[in-house]
């Protein structure tokens, strides 16, 4: 694997990481319908085009098969594509994250535990709760530091 930061966001990319994203949402978020999925990967083209930081982990074949975005040390997004999950690419991409941009902050969905774990597991831990997330939606998040 191979973890590399993007300058160039390219449309193609782009869909392969849309790809990665739905794969690990559908896999990770079971509280999302499918139609919510739908309605919220409209918006993620955006935020990857948007994103200040985008770091790709791609596999020997140069696929995505995870990314994360950061903003000013706050982790904005983390996905790894279902196949690929449960290898170590999410803490090797976030280990790069604190190593190389500090990041030592993050939200995570409340109702998706196994992500609040493995945050916790990485040296986060919550320290607000909000009822509902950045869009109004009502998906309670829970804002981590990290504290180690």
């Amino acid at each position: 694997m191979k973890i590399v930061e993007v300058k160039d966001r390219a449309t193609e990319l782009v869909e392969q990481l849309l790809n990665v994203w739905e794969s690990s949402v559908k896999a990770t978020h079971l509280f999302l319908s499918d139609d919510e999925i739908c309605n919220i990967k409209k918006y993620v083209p955006q935020a990857l085009t948007d994103v200040p930081v985008l770091i790709v982990a791609k596999n020997e074949n140069g696929k995505p098969i995870g990314f994360m975005g950061i903003s000013d040390k706050m982790l904005e997004m983390l996905f790894v594509s279902n196949e690929s999950r449960g290898q170590g690419i999410g803490k090797q991409l976030l280990q790069y994250g604190i190593e190389t941009y500090s990041v030592n902050e993050l939200s995570v969905n409340e109702q998706n535990p196994l992500a609040k774990g493995f945050y916790e597991y990485m040296g986060f831990e919550a320290y607000k709760r909000t009822e509902l997330d950045e869009q109004g939606n009502l998906y309670p998040l829970l804002y981590m530091r990290r504290h180690r």
